[in-house]
């Protein structure tokens, strides 16, 4: 058995987090690349889909969270991994899966960074204003000459 789990189980993201097969959306089409004699008629190239928005696992926080994490990826509050790498739409859809439980992984456990409001060092100030000078200097002493 596969360790992530069997491709038509429940997708576990963490202990307390698993997102149901049913609402998994699979989509198959062919995979470009080498595959010998059944290339244009195997659909092996796989498109893992999961819809945040109507997730019943979700809690409203873990919810926002993914919002905020993955909100570059979310199309209409839907979220798509895919996976052509092997012949086999079986290893695809394997890898798929552990792609989806590692991406929604990420997104439910990474606490989002506050930003500390930082100043520039008065050290870095006047290393930037020396600079300014010396390139000042340089380009006056590029100029031609007044007669």
């Amino acid at each position: 058995m596969f360790p992530g789990g069997e491709v038509t189980d429940d997708l576990e993201i963490t202990r307390s987090l698993v997102v149901p097969a049913a609402e998994l959306q699979w989509r198959f089409s062919r995979a470009g690349g080498p595959g010998g004699q059944g290339v244009n008629t195997t659909d092996s190239r796989v498109e893992l889909r999961v819809n945040l928005w109507t997730l019943s696992t979700l809690s409203p926080a873990q919810l926002e969270r993914m919002q905020v994490q993955l909100g570059h990826r979310l199309v209409d509050g839907v979220v798509a991994v895919t996976a052509s790498e092997t012949r086999s739409q079986l290893r695809n859809r394997r890898a798929a899966r552990a792609r989806m439980a590692a991406l929604l992984r990420a997104a439910v456990l990474a606490e989002p960074r506050t930003r500390r409001p930082t100043k520039a060092t008065k050290g870095s100030h006047r290393r930037r204003l020396d600079a300014k000078k010396q390139r000042g200097q340089t380009k006056n002493l590029r100029r031609k000459p007044d007669m």
